[in-house]
């Protein structure tokens, strides 16, 4: 079966299309994306701009040329926060489903986390126990912890990387006064959720996820995507130190000349570090260990759970709850 997922994130509108059936590596045959930075264009009394909603419509539609083209049979495709959080958000969808024929689902963050939670689960497999998963977002930071499938801890908070750089920095780089109390505005807003997974007690494995993850994990020295999906990939909070102190004084024009950062994700790769440093260090963690896969991974799994009956049979989580969920916030 030929499946796509069309993820329309707070920085890219990213289509994957991958070759999958039930009990089998999802192998992914074509991945393309097109930056729009919809959270960026948000305007003051909460609402997706018109040319944010433009680009939009035309992202939509170039990625569903595209999965028609190489043949998928289904494409599953869902927005995030920036769409999530816009006021204006049904009559965004509904000029999206009108001029492309997308349906798009509105996937709420605890969604995204349990879904991402599945993916990293079906990768480690069962002997990696109880599983602490983190992600970090453009919008959001998904946090997750569980032994089984479906996680006995989902949480979404509002600390994405891009979010964080756009309400704490007013500079570039940032000064020295807006790191500090960045973190420590973090600490704080962290410090419910370390008390909730306190009460879950250690976790055995710990696992990151997302692009910001990877990026600061490669400029810590990891082995770059050319070693492929399966190559040990870690980020310790020493490295992370570190790093921090190097690249909070880059701009993000420098930030983008690494080895590892993409343009399109420079601006906000010093809050995403410090997301990062926070969370590590509000759950008392020395070290994450990153995994390959993530939310699209998830949402291909729980379909092809779906696909083989398996929400007809009391299979729990694999029902594909977020496409009955809200449309809009």
């Amino acid at each position: 079966m030929r499946l796509g997922v069309l993820d329309v994130g707070s920085n890219t509108v990213h289509l994957l299309v991958v070759d999958a059936h039930r009990g089998a590596h999802p192998t992914p045959m074509h991945s393309e994306k097109a930056v729009l930075r919809l959270a960026e264009q948000i305007t003051r009394n909460g609402d997706l701009s018109r040319a944010g909603a433009d680009s939009l419509v035309r992202a939509v539609d170039s990625a569903k040329a595209a999965a028609l083209r190489l043949g998928c049979e289904e494409v599953m495709a869902f927005a995030t926060s920036a769409v999530r959080e816009a006021k204006n958000a049904p009559k965004v969808l509904s000029k999206v489903h009108d001029e492309t024929g997308v349906e798009l689902k509105v996937l709420s963050g605890v969604d995204e986390s349990r879904l991402t939670f599945l993916a990293v689960r079906r990768w480690f497999g069962w002997s990696a126990g109880k599983l602490l998963v983190l992600d970090i977002g453009g919008g959001s930071l998904e946090v997750a912890m569980g032994r089984d499938e479906e996680p006995e801890l989902a949480e979404s908070l509002p600390l994405g990387a891009g979010r964080t750089t756009r309400t704490r920095f007013q500079h570039d780089p940032p000064t020295r006064s807006e790191l500090i109390a960045t973190s420590a505005w973090l600490e704080e807003q962290l410090a419910p959720l370390a008390k909730k997974v306190a009460k879950l007690g250690e976790p055995d494995r710990v696992v990151a996820t997302s692009k910001t993850f990877r990026s600061l994990a490669r400029l810590t020295g990891a082995a770059p995507s050319a070693s492929g999906p399966h190559a040990r990939r870690t980020l310790t909070d020493t490295a992370l130190r570190q790093l921090i102190a190097f690249i909070s004084r880059m701009t993000a024009h420098d930030l983008a000349q690494l080895e590892g950062v993409s343009a399109s994700r420079s601006h906000q790769l010093v809050a995403g570090a410090l997301v990062a440093q926070a969370t590590m260090r509000a759950l008392s963690l020395e070290e994450l260990e990153i995994c390959p896969w993530a939310l699209r991974e998830g949402v291909i799994l729980r379909r092809l759970d779906h696909s083989n009956g398996a929400d007809e049979t009391g299979g729990g989580s694999a029902r594909l709850d977020f496409v009955e969920g809200e449309r809009a916030r």
